[in-house]
């Protein structure tokens, strides 16, 4: 997707986030905050939206979320002053394929539902792996491609409107596995009907 799509679609779906795909998107949600509650330390969420996950994260973590969309980053500020969510550290407008933190500062890099809506899948996936301290944790959740049955002929139809609904039906899970630096150590389907999936992989140390 283009940046401008991106923000455009956002836009349109930041007033109603919540109550529709926030819906959808909560089993992931929850697993990927458990598990980076268990791993500690600080945490950035890359894509952080509504911040539908920040209240989920434990209290002793330090959390940093960025977003490309403002109108989006606007409702989580909002969410962090009612819920009193001290634990985030800040919240920050930015290109996930150009993140503006040193390399090796955070213990676990999170991306829920946002590497098949990027621009560029592969430069953020190398970013994420930059700022990821050696030995640290990258958390994914998504929707991937289906090779095959009637599953995988809905998302080839929705595919061409990717730009209007704010996300590919037919993301390849490939374009997430090429960084080098990391190995994917485990993948758990989280609905049955694997609608989404969570990746969780690992930074050399």
């Amino acid at each position: 997707m283009k940046p401008e799509a991106i923000t455009s679609s956002y836009r349109r779906w930041a007033p109603v986030y919540d109550l529709t795909f926030g819906r959808i998107t909560h089993a992931g949600r929850r697993h990927a905050t458990k598990v980076a509650n268990d791993a500690g330390g600080h945490v950035l969420e890359v894509g952080v939206g509504t911040g539908l996950a920040l209240p989920y994260y434990g209290s002793e973590l330090r959390v940093t979320g960025i977003d490309f969309s403002q109108d989006m980053l606007e409702r989580a500020r909002t969410k962090i002053a009612e819920e009193n969510l001290s634990h985030v550290a800040e919240l920050r407008q930015m290109d996930a394929r150009a993140l503006d933190f040193p390399d090796g500062c955070f213990d676990t890099v999170v991306a829920m539902h946002l590497i098949s809506v990027v621009p560029d899948p592969e430069q953020v996936m190398a970013e994420m792996a930059r700022v990821c301290k050696p030995g640290g944790q990258i958390l994914l959740v998504n929707h991937f491609a289906r090779d095959e049955g009637w599953l995988a002929w809905f998302e080839r139809k929705f595919a061409p409107f990717a730009d209007y609904l704010g996300w590919h039906s037919n993301f390849p899970k490939d374009r997430v596995l090429g960084v080098q630096d990391l190995q994917l150590v485990e993948e758990k389907p989280l609905t049955s009907l694997g609608l989404f999936t969570f990746l969780r992989m690992e930074k050399a140390a």
